[in-house]
């Protein structure tokens, strides 16, 4: 989507953009599955989550404006058949065990990753 909004051209949306995902910055990823493969117990399960649910349609207009871009680039597409309309994780689990929480929030992890591409692209 970056990329696109930067040579301006078409953000393909599917459905209406209310589709919610739960977001996470690699970096709080990585620490989590670090501390689970140095201190979880063989066997168990740790969901990685980022307490961070938005829908997509928001994600396509903080990218349109931190370019300073129209939103008349985004485009509707048809939705896919079975497209589901929220992934959540609930990670309590980890926090539980551990204390892990994320902690790069999504404003500041979005504006790195557009800024990386700015300039790498």
């Amino acid at each position: 989507m970056i990329k696109q909004a930067l040579k301006d051209k078409p953000l393909p949306v599917y459905g209406n953009g209310q589709n919610i995902r739960d977001w996470i910055h690699v970096t709080d990823h990585c620490r989590a599955i670090d501390l689970i493969v140095h201190s979880g117990r063989p066997g168990e399960v740790y969901n990685i989550g980022g307490n961070c649910e938005i829908r997509n349609i928001e994600i396509v207009k903080f990218i349109l404006r931190y370019l300073n871009k129209s939103d008349s680039l985004i485009t509707f597409v048809p939705d896919r058949k079975g497209h589901d309309l929220r992934y959540a994780v609930d990670f309590s689990k980890i926090e539980k065990a551990f204390g892990w929480r994320p902690e790069i929030s999504f404003q500041r992890g979005m504006e790195e990753t557009i800024q990386w591409y700015v300039k790498h692209w």
